[in-house]
């Protein structure tokens, strides 16, 4: 009788160690299922935007770096297809990115206040000015979503705040300059152009918001212009 409960006990030992296996492979195929094998509307887009082979097929490779585009952004749902959000926020990058050195060239932003935020909602950017100077940036923004759009016209920083806690949305706001009733420059942890957008704010990046927190002061003049896409 002694022996026969050790070898039942043993037995049931053995069998905990199985299930969590058996639960783990599970969780693991069904991860994997959940890359999508469909050819998305703008798979070749995507596929030269991520340097791969361009055929306009989707494969499992694909996938995977398809996904992993979207989860660095929030894209959802991130199964890797070539969707049009995806293809949005690569298209929003290629535009940024042409802009070089040069984002007034079409003097949307004044030029007769001295030292300027200006912020181009329609290309998600902002930079720094004075005169016709550039003085820094441009950098990637995301600015508020369909129904929280952030104002546009000329304004000026009436507040700023290292370390500003929301009581709205109940999330620190790093280095906020207020421009705008509750609407303001502020570094975020995720990424700036993960859709749909932010409540208001300019949200940018923690070395870029520090840089504007070092340049700018209160007092000083921003300019918001543009439509972001989808608002």
């Amino acid at each position: 009788m002694r022996n026969l409960g050790r070898r039942t006990a043993v037995t049931a030992g053995i069998a905990s160690l199985v299930v969590p296996l058996t639960v783990i492979a599970t969780s693991t195929t069904a991860s994997a299922a959940s890359c999508t094998t469909r050819t998305g509307p703008h798979q070749r887009q995507v596929e030269k935007f991520l340097g791969l082979t361009v055929d306009g097929k989707q494969s499992p490779s694909d996938c995977t770096a398809i996904r992993a585009f979207q989860r660095k952004h929030l894209i959802k749902p991130d199964i890797g297809y070539a969707g049009p959000v995806t293809w949005g926020v690569m298209d929003l990058m290629n535009k940024q990115k042409a802009v070089g050195k040069q984002p007034n060239k079409a003097g949307k932003c004044p030029v007769n206040k001295g030292r300027i935020a200006c912020v181009n909602l329609t290309l998600q950017i902002s930079w720094i000015q004075d005169g016709k100077k550039l003085v820094y940036g441009p950098v990637p923004v995301r600015t508020g979503r369909n129904g929280a759009e952030t104002r546009t016209g000329a304004k000026k920083i009436y507040h700023r705040n290292i370390k500003h806690w929301s009581t709205i949305y109940k999330v620190w706001m790093p280095y906020s300059q207020f421009f705008d009733g509750g609407q303001a420059f502020h570094s975020v942890d995720k990424s700036v152009w993960s859709p749909p957008g932010s409540g208001g704010c300019v949200n940018m990046r923690k070395s870029e918001a520090k840089a504007y927190w070092s340049l700018l002061k209160k007092g000083d003049d921003v300019y918001v212009y543009g439509r972001k896409p989808g608002t």
